[in-house]
């Protein structure tokens, strides 16, 4: 790449599985310190890369006054590290957030996954959607995943376009196939996965009212329901239950893959989107998406070469669209194909982290010339 090696140090509290893969691809080009809980560590610590140095936080729970101790050991020991970057995926941590204000920061870089509140969304955590606006000012750059997530920075937080990077949000399917057991799962031709949480934005009413008349058609169509969040089994009531395989509660990381290399579709009826993790799990195992044409999705489901878009809360397109899928091999085939060649283009994480380190370049030039100007 042809520029000398920078000391970054990567934060995070959540998004793990991009942060895991992200920082895999990363140390390749950088050195790289990694930050994060315990709690994380010992979940992820298996699948990192040996050559990334690794600090535990022992964070306590988020509405612990302790937290001001942690945090501000965390931000002294950052500035001890004096990094060239310091690198944060957008928390849920208000405790961090308010940080801002006060601390005397390296060059910042922050990935901003989501800007609002999904509709119905519970796990954020109170207040949490008002301090992380701190980072969209204090950050030198911002990373987003669609054009649309630009856009709103743009026009509703008067951020200029120059301080803004879309890159794609990478695959991640190829992480939950290492955490697999290694036993590739039959492809079901008629099986069809709706998975995550489940709250009212991701729109799993619609789908349900999809299925009897996709039943009409292939009597032979299941769906999968797998996550936490919604009572499932109240939204299925009068519904014929051989159609339905209910997982109604978190999934070990261990059986995810599985789900997806069983599904001859992911399903993603959303309201509302930003970009999707589900997605980006789908493509490294090959399985087709189907997806609202709004937000991020749109931009990443290629509408008839990896995916099928359709618009929002349109039963009865939802519907047209799976029968299309099931009742087409070759154009399953097709898609799976396309998938997976998703995942060595702009899904790739050697070209996200080749980008990403541009991004801190830039940074690095920004708060040099502010600080110059001052």
């Amino acid at each position: 790449m042809g520029k000398h090696r920078i000391k970054v140090v990567l934060l995070h509290f959540a998004f793990s599985e991009y942060t895991i893969q992200l920082a895999n691809s990363l140390v390749k080009y950088v050195d790289l310190i990694l930050i994060h809980s315990e709690e994380i560590y010992s979940q992820c610590k298996d699948v990192l890369n040996p050559h990334i140095r690794v600090i535990q936080i022992k964070k306590p729970r988020i509405r612990d006054p302790r937290n001001i101790k942690v945090i501000t050991a965390m931000m002294r020991m950052i500035r001890e590290i004096n990094p060239d970057v310091l690198h944060v995926q957008e928390t849920n941590d208000p405790w961090y957030d308010l940080t801002l204000l006060f601390s005397k920061m390296p060059p910042l870089v922050t990935t901003i996954h989501d800007i609002y509140r999904h509709p119905g969304d519970r796990d954020l955590t109170p207040g949490a959607e008002y301090t992380r606006r701190i980072a969209f000012y204090r950050s030198q750059q911002l990373i987003v995943h669609s054009q649309s997530l630009q856009d709103i920075l743009i026009t509703q937080f008067r951020l200029p376009q120059q301080r803004i990077n879309v890159l794609p949000h990478g695959e991640l399917g190829s992480l939950f196939q290492s955490w697999s057991s290694g036993q590739i799962a039959p492809r079901e031709p008629h099986t069809l996965l709706f998975f995550g949480r489940i709250w009212p934005y991701k729109g799993l009413k619609y789908l349900l009212q999809a299925i009897p008349l996709v039943a009409e058609h292939i009597p032979g169509v299941k769906l999968i329901i797998a996550g936490r969040g919604e009572n499932v089994s109240e939204l299925l009531q009068d519904a014929d239950k051989k159609h339905y395989e209910i997982l109604n509660n978190f999934i070990p990381t261990g059986n995810v893959a599985n789900l997806f290399q069983r599904s001859a579709a992911v399903v993603l009826p959303y309201i509302e989107s930003s970009q999707s993790g589900v997605a980006a799990i789908a493509y490294a195992m090959g399985t087709p998406v189907i997806a609202s044409n709004i937000g991020g999705l749109r931009e990443i489901v290629r509408h008839e070469q990896d995916g099928l878009l359709v618009p929002p809360c349109d039963v009865q397109s939802l519907a047209d669209a799976i029968i299309q899928l099931l009742s087409d091999s070759h154009l399953q085939r097709q898609m799976q194909i396309a998938a997976l060649e998703r995942c060595q283009q702009d899904l790739n994480w050697s070209n996200i982290a080749d980008q990403t380190i541009e991004v801190y370049h830039q940074a690095i030039a920004a708060k040099s010339t502010s600080l110059m100007t001052k």
